[in-house]
């Protein structure tokens, strides 16, 4: 499964996940069949905090450390 398809399955369906970031159902369709699961760079961070699929996941070839763009738990002091 590619991080599309588990974005996809997180949102509940494709059409969930368009409509919970303002887009098309065919814009979904697109990235998932023209682009082989290519997400456009301005969507992964609005698909990662509806998802929970992590930015690498998502666009290894733009976050290619397991931790780009994902908050660091904070410290809390003693």
């Amino acid at each position: 499964m590619n991080a599309l398809d588990k974005a996809i399955r997180k949102a509940g369906n494709a059409s969930r996940l368009a409509e919970k970031l303002g887009l098309s159902p065919m814009a979904i369709s697109h990235w998932k069949n023209r682009y082989n699961g290519v997400i456009p760079s301005d969507h992964v961070f609005p698909i990662f905090h509806l998802t929970g699929v992590t930015p690498h996941e998502l666009r290894p070839d733009l976050y290619p450390n397991s931790t780009d763009g994902v908050p660091q738990p904070q410290q809390q002091e003693s």
